[in-house]
């Protein structure tokens, strides 16, 4: 009896299978697209038909692989639009694909059954702890990506001075290369001076992603403490957006990005800028004059040798929506700057001749094909920099902050004599593999190969054999995830790197030959409890191989250290996401984050031993928790106010130093020249057909707030004055009027109003109180 009840069971399991491989063979794709009345596409729209839902991308398309034929009611959403509630048939014999168009509405949406979101939206709602800044926002201000990130919760940008400086953005505690950028999620590393994210204009980008503490394996980066990834999207087709700014200490910034893309398929698209600035803000310092001697402590000078300029053209050409790739460009980045340099890694030294010089010159190749075979996309980008930088200090001088110099016979210099040219000659190649499973699984594979050869001469000093020393390193990082998902609820990301790196350092004619392997994993999962409520956490046994600027150094400010070990860290985040409306006019969101990390292997930046220079060095360990908390308000579609706040508390885990080892005096300080509370506040007051229908007017103000923290370490600080930087407090402001539904803008800015002093590093002042004018036009034609 048993018996015939097991295989009476095996039937049932077999014709199940059956009806199911049946019913699956009888599903039908269907797809379309949805745009605006004006014909531009909507990407973030969501659709839903019956269970299933699906959000339309950047160019506003949709796709259900496994529909059941049969007739269903399609619904679309997205805020701002008139929603659509169609009844259409799916099956054998109808179009499957259909072509919908939304009408913009003023009206509130109420009591609809699916919420459109936009693409920041979905992103900020990601398992990992991420936010996105909408940069189109900001297309009219003078910002560039560096000043956008810095309005961000947890994020720090701290620049050595103006326009064109060294920077070092901070991420919840960690900063400089424990942080990786990205550009349409190819790394960064290989750019060069002439493309970085402080001379990158904000009008390049649609949003900025920041990957607090656990970056996805799809961006392939060995990262510590996060990831930025920038953004710049395809949503037009055919459109110019040119624009130009001018502003105090002589500065002016010109961008153009144009695109024009025929029935055919056939594109061309140009994204060029231009940054010039003097930099000769006003700064506060202790100055001796040095030809009498005579002490001027706390005096006001004008910086005399901080001309900065750069100037950038990215040029790509192809073809799109093909049948063989969704697309296929060729394309070169051509960038060239000229920097002026003022001080050392400290105020007290001054320059008044040494300056660098830089160019880009880098081919590029990117290949996207969705559905190569059935449900497997791919994305493949491989760049190389054949650009040179070159490092000018022949002048025999002293200088002192009045301008005034002494003159010494001699070849001589400033710091050390030279004209050393150099290239990096970086390469990159990026493989991404996505494979669908089905509508709830999908596995990915991507690999990441960079290389690393510097090489250069002295034409002053060609007998140095230092500058023929290797300089050389190659780094694979492979990684494999696996995503699951439930309809809209609960999402799971498992993942695993694996990094390898090799490094040749050539000292005195020897070779030394390091190769060095990590492993790291991790998880994200999110969980929404409906469609206002989020929880999310997620951690990352994280790992970051030294960089060749810290292992060679940067022949400027940085001196080389070959000895640096691998970092490790554990990085742990719990985040919660709420948003709510009150009487359908009064919109809340409120994030609030959680971090705790772990690092052994710290790499950090110290003085060398004469104090001119930075040095990098690994620490046994260094911890980290704390968090930011962010809330946002907005009443009807005129009013938008928000506030965010960051605390962290990174401790020296380091007990015992030198040798023979000795219990360390600043074993749970505080690390310093890291601030470790800050926060940002900003309101915006926007009022429509001012002056004539579709002329818009907008007034905002941004507040920047840094507590006082230590420059030194605190068990080694004096009793009186242990922080060493002082609290900041600085206030922007901003006018925008917008003609003809922004096709011609003006904007006005102030920035650093009450004229705060405002250091970042070492006590390295930022500019003086500024005034920037910009003016913009921008027109989009539908293909």
């Amino acid at each position: 009896m048993q018996i015939k009840q097991l295989i009476l069971v095996i039937l049932l399991i077999l014709f199940h299978n059956q009806q199911s491989v049946a019913q699956q063979n009888a599903t039908q794709k269907f797809s379309g697209t949805v745009s605006s009345d004006d014909g531009l596409p909507i990407p973030g729209a969501t659709v839903k038909i019956g269970e299933y839902i699906r959000v339309t991308d950047s160019k506003g398309e949709f796709s259900f692989d496994q529909i059941i034929p049969k007739s269903y009611t399609i619904s679309i959403v997205y805020i701002g639009f008139k929603p659509i509630h169609k009844s259409i048939t799916i099956g054998e014999k109808q179009k499957n694909r259909i072509d919908f168009v939304m009408d913009a509405t003023t009206h509130e949406l109420k009591n609809v059954d699916v919420v459109g979101r936009t693409k920041v939206t979905e992103v900020n709602r990601q398992a990992f702890n991420v936010t996105a800044l909408d940069a189109t926002k900001l297309h009219n201000s003078t910002l560039d990506i560096a000043g956008a990130l810095d309005r961000v919760a947890g994020v720090r940008v701290r620049e050595t001075g103006g326009l064109g400086s060294n920077f070092n953005l901070s991420l919840n505690g960690f900063s400089g290369n424990h942080i990786r950028f990205f550009l349409d999620g190819v790394p960064m590393d290989n750019f060069g001076s002439s493309f970085q994210i402080n001379n990158i204009p904000i009008n390049i980008a649609e949003r900025v992603e920041v990957y607090k503490g656990v970056v996805p394996m799809w961006l392939g980066a060995d990262a510590l403490g996060g990831a930025v990834n920038i953004v710049t999207g395809d949503r037009f087709r055919n459109y110019i957006d040119v624009s130009y700014s001018i502003g105090s200490f002589n500065t002016h910034r010109s961008v153009i990005n144009a695109a024009a893309t025929s029935k055919s398929g056939f594109t061309v698209q140009l994204n060029a800028f231009q940054n010039f600035s003097d930099n000769n803000y006003k700064v506060t310092v202790d100055a001796s004059d040095i030809n009498t001697g005579q002490y001027s402590p706390g005096t006001r000078v004008k910086r005399f040798h901080d001309q900065y300029h750069n100037e950038t053209i990215i040029a790509n050409v192809g073809v799109v929506d093909k049948s063989f790739a969704d697309k296929l460009l060729f394309g070169v980045t051509l960038g060239q700057n000229y920097k002026e340099i003022q001080t050392g890694a400290r105020m007290v030294s001054v320059f008044g001749q040494w300056h660098r010089r830089g160019n880009m010159v880098m081919p590029t190749l990117k290949y996207q094909k969705k559905n190569l075979i059935k449900g497997l996309d791919l994305n493949f980008n491989a760049n190389y920099n054949f650009g040179k930088e070159q490092n000018i200090d022949t002048a025999y001088r002293r200088y002192d902050w009045f301008g005034n110099y002494k003159q010494y016979e001699g070849n001589g210099s400033e710091r050390t004599r030279t004209m050393y040219k150099y290239g990096n000659n970086a390469g990159l190649a990026t493989t991404m593999l996505n494979y669908q499973l089905n509508d709830n699984h999908s596995l990915a594979l991507s690999n990441v190969f960079s290389t690393f050869d510097r090489k250069g001469s002295d034409e002053i000093n060609p007998s140095n054999n230092a500058y023929e020393q290797k300089q050389k390193t190659n780094k694979n990082i492979l990684g494999l995830g696996y995503m699951f998902t439930t309809a809209d609820h609960w999402s799971l990301n498992l993942f695993s790197k694996y990094i390898i790196q090799n490094s040749i350092v050539g000292q005195q004619n020897i070779n030394k030959e390091t190769t060095q392997n990590q492993l790291g994993y991790g998880l994200a999962t999110s969980y929404n409890f409906n469609r206002n409520l989020q929880l999310k956490a997620s951690y990352e046994k994280a790992n970051r191989m030294p960089e060749a600027t810290e292992i060679f150094g940067d022949v400027e400010n940085f001196e080389g250290n070959s000895n640096l070990k691998p970092e490790v860290s554990d990085n742990v985040n719990v985040g919660l996401m709420y948003t709510f409306s009150l009487q359908d006019v009064n919109r809340f969101s409120i994030s609030a984050n959680a971090i705790y990390r772990n690092a052994s292997n710290f790499i950090y930046y110290q003085f060398n031993q004469n104090q001119s220079k930075l040095v990098a060095g690994n620490r046994d360990g260094v911890t980290n928790f704390g968090g930011d908390i962010e809330a946002r308000y907005s009443y009807k579609d005129w009013l938008t106010a928000g506030v965010n706040l960051t605390y962290q508390n990174i401790i020296n885990q380091q007990e015992y130093e030198g040798n023979p080892p000795v219990l360390s005096p600043v074993y749970k300080d505080r690390m310093p020249n890291i601030p470790f509370l800050y926060g940002n506040g900003d309101v915006a007051f926007s009022f429509k057909n001012v002056g004539k229908k579709g002329n818009n007017l907008s007034f905002g103000y941004n507040l920047l707030y840094v507590h006082a923290f230590y420059l030194y370490w605190p068990s080694r600080g004096a009793s009186g004055d242990k922080y060493g930087i002082p609290k900041q407090l600085s206030h922007d402001v901003n006018l925008l009027y917008t003609l003809k539904n922004g096709r011609y803008n003006i904007s006005a800015e102030c920035k650093n109003l009450n004229d705060a002093l405002l250091y970042d590093n070492f006590s390295l002042q930022k500019p003086s109180r500024a005034f920037y004018l910009k003016l913009r036009y921008f027109i989009n034609k539908t293909a």
